[in-house]
């Protein structure tokens, strides 16, 4: 097949941030398919389009200027202008299938356009819930603005012809909506076995690199520091943690609209630069060191029930690199991690008690080894990228029609 792979925030290894897309797309290349991806450049970049190889996909980058620090007007600028570039690019390369990865959820718009205007089907996926999500948070607040969303949410499934969906509680979001449950497919973010599988060595190196650091118990938070994800709360829990065990040492490693806000918190409650450290944003292809040398790694979300249906990143490369992980909320993360014993669930709103659980964990032996052995098995059999590109190619083949296929073996031949 020649697939159209719409996505405005394609990632590299050799980029900080999230990879999935980049992990599928050279999967289906590896496969045999013809992959091209519509993206964007964030920051820099020269005006119109510029082509590169990576691993095989064929990647089309536009400049349009994005930051999570942006506000929420200009971030619709910036998705609206992508849009509108996306679809005269995908149109023009052409393909069988069109699969366009959201959020933002606009990137139903050049997906629709390309695919009616190819005559090939559609296949949408849902990596948060929209416009539930900036409802939940208050980004959205305007009527109008709120009934654009819920149409724009309703176009994007009316016209796909499968929904993959990130976790199970996005498939019933979707669902909610009227969209046909046997055409939506769950395929969760996934772990990278092979990049997390590090020597120990890795993990003496980056210690030894932080005097403050040294052999003490290690608490990480590895990605954005936004409005959604709360990270404050870690700061919080810090200072109660720092009265019971003062060895214990957390971390962030990222960058984000809310990162003034977590520092000015830590600073408030006397941890910073004490329990509490700060990082700046790294590349995927470094984050085993990371984590490797961490004893727990964390995701956390503000108290919204809309965000428990999250399928966050930072979660499933804690089990590849087979660490527990600690969250602060519910849905099914939280079922996934009580069912298989791989972390710990903390209160949200109870913090002396969660900072309780967290110390008494780290310096329990037993807890920790069983909890990482879980952590390994759920990357190994339930999460791992490998087992999860079998299914979303499987989508793929089913919507695209068989005699198209061969023509493309055809063509390749």
């Amino acid at each position: 097949m020649k697939i159209l792979y719409l996505h405005q925030y394609f990632l590299t290894p050799q980029m900080a941030g999230a990879t999935r897309s980049y992990e599928m797309a050279r999967r289906l290349v590896e496969r045999g398919h013809e992959v091209h991806m519509i993206t964007s450049r964030g920051e820099g970049g020269r005006a119109g389009w510029t082509c590169t190889d990576e691993a095989g996909i064929r990647v089309h980058w536009c400049s349009v200027p994005y930051s999570n620090r942006m506000g929420y007007a200009r971030r619709i600028w910036a998705f609206m202008r992508f849009s509108v570039m996306a679809a005269r690019r995908a149109a023009a390369v052409s393909g069988d299938v069109v699969f366009a990865s959201s959020t933002p959820l606009t990137i139903a718009l050049p997906a629709v356009y390309a695919a009616e205007k190819l005559s090939v089907p559609m296949v949408f996926e849902v990596r948060d819930l929209w416009p539930d999500t900036p409802i939940g948070v208050g980004a959205l607040k305007n009527r109008g603005v709120i009934a654009t969303a819920r149409w724009l949410e309703r176009f994007a499934y009316r016209n796909a012809a499968h929904v993959v969906a990130l976790s199970p509680d996005m498939k019933t979001g979707v669902v909610s909506t009227g969209y046909p449950a046997d055409r939506v497919t769950v395929v969760p973010n996934g772990s990278d076995l092979e990049l997390f599988r590090v020597a120990n060595g890795l993990a003496v190196e980056f210690r030894r690199s932080y005097d403050w650091l040294g052999d003490r118990p290690l608490v990480v938070y590895t990605g954005t520091l936004g409005v959604v994800n709360g990270v404050d709360y870690l700061a919080r829990l810090a200072a109660v943690v720092g009265r019971i065990d003062p060895e214990v040492r957390f971390l962030t490693v990222g960058t984000g609209r809310e990162e003034a806000k977590v520092r000015q918190t830590a600073e408030a409650l006397g941890v910073l630069g004490r329990n509490f450290f700060m990082l700046p944003q790294i590349p995927k292809a470094e984050m085993p060191a990371v984590l490797s040398a961490a004893d727990l790694a964390t995701s956390t979300v503000i108290d919204r029930e809309q965000l428990w249906a999250n399928s966050a990143n930072k979660v499933f490369d804690a089990l590849a690199a087979d660490r527990p992980i600690v969250i602060n909320h519910r849905g099914w993360l939280a079922e996934m991690i009580e069912q298989t014993g791989c972390g710990l669930v903390l209160n949200p709103n109870e913090t002396e008690t969660a900072a309780e659980q967290l110390v008494a964990a780290l310096r329990n032996p037993l807890w920790v080894a069983r909890a990482r052995a879980a952590a390994r098995k759920a990357a190994e059999e339930r999460f791992s990228r490998d087992l999860l590109f079998e299914r979303l190619e499987t989508v793929l083949r089913r919507v695209v029609p068989e005699p198209q296929q061969q023509q493309q073996r055809r063509l390749a031949a």
